[in-house]
């Protein structure tokens, strides 16, 4: 399981975020980085700009990150500035370090530089809690892994109120690569309780990733057992969230006569688009004897059209 969450954050974050995350760190006093941002005004949501970060290694290499930020979160930054014109200068101040950014904005669109200064107690606070910045990892990293480390925990926002609550949780050992899986997938001492809630008790912090990754909370959980499925367990969960096997789905195939189907029968439909249509249109054909095996044996021979 940690190798595929391992995938999962590569395919939403890109390969530096790994790196961010989890390099071999040795960490200094205060750590400073440059580098150039971009920005993008949302469309959809005036409150919100996109804001992304590239370094550059001394061996060429890129290092880019970049995600959805509040206007609030940006010191010296304003909507009104973003889609104008003109030279700003603005930080992104966090517990981790600050981020001081200077650049101008075109019609929604700016760029610039930026100086990372990283925040050396933020290391001390988090080593008392049992999270070790300055521990190096078991992964090989660069030679400024230690700046990279604390650089992303800025940009994340990780915070000792985080920390704090995931030890409240009771979710046994963590380390520093666990305090950015839950703050990049929102894991927290109050989904974890929602989750007990629903009949899981025993969910650990991979558990917890993969549900939020999958989109499994309490609502779906309820909604899943309302389908039939009273003892689905979080692989069900899972499988069924991915597949979008939902309650009006499962009414539509049982309205042409496929009852009691298992979670696994239901996903087979799904993953070769075997639907209501479909099965009517099969039966147009003539078939007889509809079964999710025949149907799905059909869907992939082309014999219904």
């Amino acid at each position: 399981m940690k190798q595929n969450i391992q995938v999962l954050i590569r395919s939403v974050f890109g390969l530096a975020l790994i790196v961010l995350v989890f390099g071999s760190y040795v960490i200094v006093a205060q750590t400073t980085v440059t580098g150039d941002w971009k920005a993008n005004v949302d469309t959809k949501n005036a409150d919100k700009i996109y804001l992304s970060f590239e370094r550059r290694s001394e061996k060429g290499g890129k290092n880019q990150m970049g995600s959805t930020y509040n206007y609030s979160d940006l010191q010296g930054l304003s909507r009104e500035l973003a889609a104008g014109s003109g030279a700003v200068k603005f930080s992104l101040v966090r517990e981790a370090g600050t981020i001081e950014c200077e650049g101008s904005f075109q019609n929604g669109k700016g760029a610039g530089t930026f100086r990372f200064t990283a925040n050396p107690n933020f290391v001390s606070a988090m080593k008392s809690r049992g999270f070790d910045f300055e521990k190096p990892s078991k992964h090989n990293g660069s030679d400024n892994e230690q700046e990279n480390r604390l650089f992303a925990a800025t940009t994340l926002n990780v915070t000792t109120a985080l920390a704090n609550d995931l030890l409240s949780a009771n979710l046994g050992k963590l380390d520093v690569e666990d305090l950015f899986k839950a703050a990049i997938f929102k894991v927290d001492s109050k989904f974890m309780q929602e989750m007990k809630a629903s009949g899981f008790p025993n969910l650990d912090m991979e558990d917890l990733v993969k549900a939020r990754i999958f989109k499994v909370d309490a609502n779906y959980v309820r909604e899943v057992r309302e389908m039939g499925f009273k003892e689905a367990d979080m692989e069900s969960l899972t499988k069924l969230s991915i597949f979008k096997v939902t309650p009006e789905f499962i009414k539509e195939v049982q309205a042409e006569g496929l009852a009691n189907l298992s979670i696994e029968q239901l996903v087979q439909l799904r993953i070769f688009k075997v639907d209501g249509e479909f099965i009517r249109q099969a039966k147009t054909n003539g078939s007889q004897n509809l079964t999710v095996e025949n149907l799905v044996q059909m869907r992939i021979m082309g014999k219904v059209k």
